[in-house]
């Protein structure tokens, strides 16, 4: 989907994406039988990756050096849906099964009228390329992400950081409901909880603190704190403390933002599209083996829980992931790279687009023009 919106902008690819996840929710509505089912959610999973497309989009009008901050605003959005969904479709729910499916088809649905009828393009003519099926798969799109040295040490960061990142939605609801025998209603709360903070930190705080000490101590900083509450959540002696930790993991939220910013000022307007495709590539293997990974130290810690009593076994795990990130990210930032940055007329006030060339020292975080 995003080497689509290289070659042929981004908005038909977000207005065919989000057309096709209504007729997802429209086709899982009706369903009379499994496969019928089966169909909508292999057509969500396709369109659902319309996600590194807006990404492209928000790079694409946006200047380098505000990058983040716009990236922040996307992670909240996403954190308030992340919250908002399943309550609007509790509601709905109790209007009979199927009702939450026709909320969410008229959801996608008016999404996608607004990219019809009001979103302009991103993508400016001349910064097209050509489509190639080798770059339009999966293993394709990683491939940007050599032609970088600098840029394949961020994506490695992403990798690590998504992977540990697994453990809350794997073992957290587990562990709570072992450890201190929460029930549903505590885990509600404690998981809405990091959503609030997450969008807190990501909605306004990301932006601010990225403008005063740049995207590097952004990047280090959310790292660092995540791994300090990931080690709370693994030793924490009561549920007191277990929910306390959701504030000390809350600088998580500048991670994502300072990477795909980081990441996006060393490849073209050309090749965002492919870029964010190969950031949602990363993402979907760590889900996939995320969960098994964990899974599988969970169970090893339920079955030596007799001789050792470490049910937090897997938040420490994670947590060494997330240091063995910080350990890359030290290295990597320390990068300097030259991209050229040019944005199109939607991205100033006056209406002049950006194109000077960039050069970019990470580790004072500012973009000097030249």
């Amino acid at each position: 989907i995003g080497v689509l919106s290289d070659r042929f902008g981004r908005r038909p690819v977000l207005i065919l994406s989000g057309f096709g996840l209504g007729l997802d929710y429209i086709i899982m509505a009706l369903a009379q039988s499994l496969p019928w089912f089966f169909v909508g959610r292999i057509l969500s999973g396709i369109m659902s990756s319309s996600f590194a497309t807006a990404a492209a989009y928000v790079a694409d009008v946006t200047p380098v050096e505000r990058r983040a901050g716009a990236f922040g605003m996307v992670g909240a959005a996403w954190g308030i849906g992340f919250i908002a969904g399943p309550a609007i479709g509790g509601v709905l729910g109790t209007f009979g099964i199927r009702i939450p499916f026709w909320g969410a088809a008229a959801f996608s649905l008016a999404s996608a009228s607004y990219g019809l009828f009001v979103l302009p393009e991103s993508l400016a003519k001349e910064h097209r390329q050509r489509f190639a099926w080798r770059r339009a798969n999966p293993i394709g799109s990683l491939t940007l992400l050599r032609s970088h040295p600098a840029l394949l040490g961020l994506a490695a960061v992403t990798f690590v950081q998504f992977m540990a990142f697994q453990v809350l939605p794997t073992v957290f609801v587990l562990y709570a409901f072992d450890r201190f025998a929460w029930r549903e209603f505590q885990v509600g709360l404690s998981l809405a909880l990091v959503g609030a903070l997450n969008i807190t930190v990501q909605g306004g705080l990301v932006r601010r603190f990225i403008a005063r000490f740049g995207e590097r101590k952004a990047l280090l900083t959310g790292l660092l704190f995540g791994s300090a509450a990931l080690v709370v959540w693994g030793l924490a002696p009561n549920d007191i403390v277990l929910l306390l930790a959701a504030f000390v993991f809350a600088p998580i939220g500048f991670v994502a933002p300072a990477l795909q910013s980081l990441m996006t000022r060393r490849v073209g307007p050309s090749e965002q599209g492919q870029l964010q495709g190969a950031n949602a590539s990363i993402a979907g293997l760590t889900g996939a083996i995320g969960p098994i990974f964990f899974g599988l130290v969970y169970s090893l810690a339920i079955g030596y829980r007799a001789q050792f009593d470490l049910l937090g076994l897997p938040f420490l795990v994670a947590a060494v992931l997330m240091l063995g990130a910080v350990g890359v990210a030290v290295r990597v930032t320390r990068v300097s790279s030259t991209v050229a940055d040019r944005g199109l007329p939607v991205v100033l006030p006056d209406g002049s687009p950006p194109t000077s060339a960039i050069s970019l020292s990470e580790s004072d975080g500012p973009v000097h023009p030249r």
